[in-house]
């Protein structure tokens, strides 16, 4: 265990190599993957990485001024659930599944701090395939902290950690290998997910 602050906290190797490539192929191999488009100052433009948003009927999600329905858990994801829901003593009843094709691939700085996820929320975020680093800004200071993820590792996100922290993946150009990243989350119910 490597704790970066009292809200965040990385498990190295949480999830076993044999696990690791057999969960990562069936992804791969199983997963509607989709590049979505989002809104960014005004324009739309295309997610750069791919996403399936997974989970229980009634955990639909808003992003980017769109619903979101989630697709039904896949049989082979519910025991990696549970383990999860073990381990951080949470309720997990949501995923957004990332798939970075390389390097190219990544994710801009963000806190995952949608209403739909309370004040508090704890994030579950498992790493598979290529190494990437993550990097973690305080909001207050601008001052950065970074880990280098690994396939296996899981980083928990707790309490304040979305209000106090902004993260992101950068690009990586040298890295030629995909990477997913699961991040399983309890999305709260709403009479407007629930219409649709």
């Amino acid at each position: 265990m490597n704790q970066l602050s009292d809200e965040i906290i990385l498990y190295k190797h949480w999830l076993s190599p044999e696990n690791v490539d057999r969960l990562f192929q069936s992804l791969l191999a199983e997963l509607p993957w989709q590049q979505h488009q989002i809104r960014l100052f005004g324009k739309t433009c295309l997610e750069p990485r791919l996403s399936v948003w997974l989970g229980d009927v009634e955990a639909a999600y808003r992003y980017s001024g769109e619903w979101r329905q989630p697709l039904t858990w896949p049989e082979f994801l519910i025991p990696i659930k549970a383990a999860l829901q073990q381990h951080t003593g949470q309720r997990f009843n949501s995923a957004l599944v990332n798939l970075y094709r390389d390097g190219h691939d990544y994710m801009g700085w963000h806190s995952d701090n949608e209403a739909q996820l309370g004040l508090r929320p704890i994030i579950a975020s498992l790493s598979l395939g290529a190494s990437r680093r993550f990097v973690f800004r305080d909001k207050s200071t601008r001052s950065k902290l970074q880990y280098l993820l690994g396939s296996g590792d899981l980083l928990l996100m707790n309490g304040l950690s979305q209000q106090q922290w902004q993260h992101s993946l950068p690009k990586a150009l040298k890295v030629k290998q995909p990477r997913i990243n699961l991040t399983f989350r309890y999305t709260m119910p709403t009479i407007e997910s629930m219409k649709e």
